[in-house]
């Protein structure tokens, strides 16, 4: 592990000092907490990206989206 310093907003601080409270019944495990929420972003951040930026196997134009978006939304707003 590495050290470092992160300077925290007060109510971001105060969001990881409630869930350290909460999982590990003290306030000194904040860097858990912040870890494991950093680690669950990338993770999910990199499965997005690879997904994006994979190739596609079906090509819909925009038109084809509009339409479909509308009639969707119609489809909602009927029942």
């Amino acid at each position: 592990m590495k050290r470092t310093t992160v300077l925290l907003e007060m109510d971001v601080y105060n969001a990881l000092v409630k869930e350290s409270l909460e999982r590990y019944r003290n306030s000194k495990a904040i860097s858990k907490v912040l870890n494991e929420i950093v680690k669950r972003a990338l993770t999910s951040n990199g499965k997005l990206l690879k997904l994006l930026h994979s190739k596609k196997v079906a090509y819909v134009s925009q038109k084809d989206f509009e339409n479909f978006r509308r009639d969707l939304s119609r489809s909602v707003v009927e029942r």
